[in-house]
């Protein structure tokens, strides 16, 4: 029962990190030239690229931070900065930059670090803490299935969101970004005050 609570509280936080919907217009931009059946094969090969780098990450990304002499607050911190200057720059562009589109797309930027971004992975690092391996990773499994499908089904989407709606969603999701990269400063700033 406390794994079933476990993976409950770390499915929000993992799916507002990964924010799906704010990835597909950007998604949509970088395929719209591709076929349908590329984009389907981006859209595995981004969620999958996703999976591998986080659970990785969350195996091993304390004793990489600890080899470094990196605590776990100074990662949030950067992270944060990192997601605070993305979430900017997106909100303040003019113009969608055009992207080449090539084989490995699904892999950077997609896979990393848009799906598996800062974010992604500072939040999974925090909640294997609080919460340990199996509910966290239960929950990046299912939250990455949820993006996949929205990745998969994009046309549909767009076609019942229209293009502008799902810009402005993105708009939205990019505020939501900002103030979960706040939160992560702060949270990392306090936590080192702390100690």
């Amino acid at each position: 029962m406390e794994k079933l609570n476990f993976f409950l509280l770390s499915i929000i936080p993992i799916m507002v990190a990964i924010n799906a919907p704010g990835v597909l217009p950007i998604y949509i931009s970088m395929t719209e030239e591709m076929s349908k059946e590329e984009r389907r094969r981006i859209a595995r090969q981004s969620v999958f690229t996703a999976l591998l780098i986080t659970i990785v990450f969350v195996f091993v990304g304390n004793a990489i931070l600890h080899s470094l002499s990196i605590e776990v607050e100074d990662f949030m911190i950067a992270g944060g900065i990192l997601l605070l200057v993305i979430s900017i720059s997106d909100m303040l562009k003019m113009g969608e930059s055009k992207i080449a589109t090539t084989s490995t797309l699904g892999v950077v930027p997609l896979g990393t670090p848009l799906i598996a971004g800062p974010a992604t992975l500072t939040t999974s690092l925090i909640l294997v803490g609080n919460y340990g391996y199996l509910p966290v990773i239960m929950s990046l499994i299912l939250n990455l299935f949820i993006a996949w499908l929205i990745l998969y089904n994009a046309d549909s989407i767009i076609r019942l969101m229209g293009i502008n709606g799902s810009r402005a969603f993105a708009k939205v999701s990019s505020l939501l970004l900002a103030a979960i990269a706040v939160k992560l400063i702060r949270t990392g700033i306090f936590k080192i005050i702390e100690n």
